[in-house]
């Protein structure tokens, strides 16, 4: 087990999990084949890393109403994000665990709009600020007052045109952490605020989260793998930046002549830009027209893992250039890499790998893993603050 007798993580298996890493990305290998395969790591990835980071919820566009509301699972816990205000006059958006104080039911389910946040179970009544105002037949309760009883709040913030929401009450503000990404979404997307959700494409992986994260860091596969990509982007400037929790993937898009992708003939956006955010969040804005997409790595068990990519676009409905584009990521791009993930994924269980060598570019390119390299330092920081005695 990574664990200690009293349930902290254990500085020695932590340790021999990153034997191989090194500071230096050109003297570095990989994290050792547990992390990817042995529960107990899964577990230490949804306490020490979801639940202690900022994940993704949705586009500001759908909790822009008074009253609107979401709820999502984060790291396994149930969330309801919901916007304040009244008589079209939008108030605080605020999170809480979608819990009832009286008997742990969830309160509210999907999404939509509300006046207030009633318990299914027993209709215990709250405000959109969390306050308990009504508990049917407890007046006669001693010592009990709904004035002092409110929902857990969890840290909430808008970023990037989109609604984001953390677990961990210490953990900096958003903006703060991601240094410059804001700026980068802006001066890449300026429109993102005004896009508005046209598509969602789903999948289930048999693979381990940090496996997904992986492929998707690095273009070194990409000449081997992704025939078509290659033609869209001009792999020539292919360039990957990593900064303190994100990383940019920047590339112009190739000749149309020669793309074999999908049509971009008349595409007004002629960039290929590209962020991860730590820990698992995609962001992309693929040449065509205006668009943003999407992409949350969802952990679901050891070797399993749900991916959601929403299309934000200029029109809810998608044009025939973007049903094709649409259609290339689901039917190609995507069978390519969950392939190639899930091969990996059958490797790391056998007795033939433990790690590999990180293969770097000096000068940044898109065929260099040194993306990979500053995930997996991420990683083992996260380990290492919860090793027992860290601080």
């Amino acid at each position: 087990m990574s664990t200690g007798a009293d349930g902290s993580l254990s500085k020695e298996r932590v340790e021999r999990l990153g034997a191989g890493w090194h500071d230096e990305p050109t003297r570095s290998s990989s994290l050792h084949a547990d992390a990817y395969v042995q529960p107990e790591w899964f577990a230490a990835d949804q306490e020490e890393i979801v639940r202690r980071t900022w994940q993704w919820v949705c586009h500001g566009e759908k909790l822009r109403a008074p009253g609107s509301f979401m709820t999502e699972l984060i790291g396994e816990m149930p969330i309801v994000i919901v916007r304040g205000g009244e008589q079209g006059e939008p108030g605080e958006l605020r999170a809480f665990y979608n819990v009832c104080k009286h008997r742990a039911h969830e309160l509210l389910s999907g999404e939509g709009t509300t006046r207030n946040i009633v318990c299914p179970y027993h209709a215990w009544s709250y405000d959109l600020g969390g306050q308990l105002r009504s508990a049917r037949h407890t007046k006669h309760l001693v010592d009990f007052e709904t004035e002092s009883i409110c929902l857990d709040q969890v840290q909430v913030t808008e970023f990037g045109g989109f609604v984001w929401v953390n677990l961990d009450p210490a953990a900096p503000p958003l903006p703060e952490q991601s240094g410059d990404l804001g700026a980068e979404i802006a001066h890449w997307a300026p429109d993102v605020e005004q896009l508005t959700f046209a598509h969602r494409l789903t999948y289930d992986i048999n693979s381990n989260w940090k496996n997904v994260i992986d492929n998707f860091l690095e273009c070194y596969h990409c000449h081997v793998a992704h025939q078509d990509f290659v033609s869209l982007v001009d792999m020539d400037t292919y360039s990957v930046t990593t900064h303190g929790i994100y990383s940019s993937h920047m590339a112009e898009a190739g000749r149309s002549d020669e793309n074999s992708a999908y049509d971009v003939s008349e595409a007004t956006v002629r960039d290929h830009a590209v962020w991860w955010l730590w820990p698992n969040t995609c962001m992309m804005r693929y040449p065509g027209r205006g668009n943003f997409i999407v992409l949350k790595v969802i952990p679901i068990g050891p070797e399993r893992t749900l991916e959601t990519y929403d299309f934000f676009l200029e029109t809810s409905e998608p044009n025939e250039a973007e049903l094709e584009s649409i259609r290339y990521l689901d039917e190609v791009l995507q069978v390519e890499d969950i392939n190639l993930v899930e091969s990996v994924q059958r490797g790391m269980r056998t007795p033939a790998f433990e790690s590999g060598r990180i293969v770097v570019d000096p000068q940044g390119s898109g065929l260099s893993e040194h993306g990979l390299h500053h995930f997996h330092g991420l990683v083992l920081d996260a380990y290492r603050r919860a090793t027992k005695g860290s601080s």
